[in-house]
């Protein structure tokens, strides 16, 4: 039925001209269009009836319960009981943080292994520097029967227990060499991470660098002093800017590690050599390697020993234990003249 139309079945009503009916405008015609176009995916599938109201519920006022504002007590003082209190802190050894399982403190720092390292370092290595004594003497009392050979006979018993001594000895310092080699290396890793540590800097080279200069023969002669002198630089604390410069201790071990890689390789060279005169001077060159590495695992030590003192606090189990005897110059405490009520006697 369009405007000014009268309904179906009906007649105009007389004087009633009917108005006509005005055409669509440009935006009827577009709203058409588009009303008969499809939604694309998946818009033409929403339901026909759209609400267009969103209803909330919210609880009315006075539903719930205010809250009820307490007043502030006055302050009254520290703290008091008519008797001593059975509360308090448990009866229990003192513990670093450190140990509190469970926790993020629980992990092992690299400054608490250092203590525990350094024992097992320097018991080990002066182990290993009596057993290498023992080697030289070994090879030396070798050496004093080659010399005795060349003019008298010797007694077979002599000779086959000098043989199987100077065998024992030497298998025996060849292969616990690798142990203090293997404990000071793993002593040093930690000890630069420690001192990095305390220092609040990184090492000054990698890890890959410090087991090449220790490790791979001909390169650690020059790198070993570098290493152990910026380590030294790092546990005295000096400034990273400062061109490190080794002491005396650290200087003199480097001479002991050189001595010692310089002798083992002469003598190596030197069993090669096939004419007697080379075997027996082969025997004199591995007394004095033996007593080289005796040296160089004594000086280790202490220099194991020295920087660990200086890089850990000190051991709670070494300080003597001391018993006050007297106290001067302190006041005189209160004395209690009564007795509180309900104080156990």
């Amino acid at each position: 039925m369009h405007p000014g139309q009268p309904p179906q079945g009906r007649p105009y009503p007389p004087g009633y001209w009917p108005r006509p009916a005005l055409p669509p405008t440009a935006q009827q015609l577009q709203g058409r269009t588009l009303a008969a176009q499809p939604e694309p995916y998946p818009y033409h599938r929403r339901p026909a009836h759209r609400p267009k109201l969103r209803w909330v519920a919210t609880p009315p006022p006075g539903a719930w319960p205010r809250r009820r504002v307490v007043a502030p007590e006055p302050y009254l003082g520290p703290p008091s009981y008519p008797v001593p209190p059975r509360w308090g802190f448990p009866n229990l050894v003192w513990r670093r943080p450190t140990s509190v399982p469970g926790t993020a403190s629980d992990e092992i720092r690299p400054i608490d292994r250092v203590p525990v390292l350094r024992r097992s370092v320097v018991v080990v290595l002066f182990a290993f520097a009596a057993l290498a004594v023992t080697a030289a003497s070994a090879e030396f009392w070798r050496y004093v029967l080659l010399v005795q050979g060349r003019d008298t006979a010797l007694s077979r018993s002599v000779v086959a227990f000098s043989d199987g001594f100077v065998l024992t000895a030497g298998l025996l310092a060849s292969i616990l060499a690798l142990l203090p080699a293997g404990l000071s290396l793993w002593w040093l890793l930690v000890a630069r991470q420690a001192a990095a540590d305390v220092s609040g800097d990184d090492p000054p080279r990698p890890v890959w660098q410090v087991l090449v200069g220790v490790l791979v023969p001909v390169a650690n002669l020059p790198l070993a002093l570098s290493i152990v002198g910026e380590l030294e630089h790092a546990v005295l604390g000096r400034s990273r800017d400062v061109r490190p410069k080794p002491s005396r201790q650290v200087l003199v071990w480097w001479g002991a590690w050189l001595l010692n890689w310089i002798l083992l390789g002469v003598s190596i060279i030197w069993r090669f050599r096939g004419d007697v005169q080379s075997m027996a001077d082969s025997v004199l060159l591995v007394a004095l390697t033996d007593l080289a590495a005796a040296t160089l695992a004594v000086l280790t030590a202490l220099v194991v020993r020295r920087f660990s003192t200086l890089l850990a606090p000190s051991d709670a189990l070494a300080v003597r234990e001391m018993r006050v005897l007297k106290v001067q110059g302190a006041p005189e405490p209160e004395l209690r003249t009564s007795r509180p009520a309900g104080a156990a006697r």
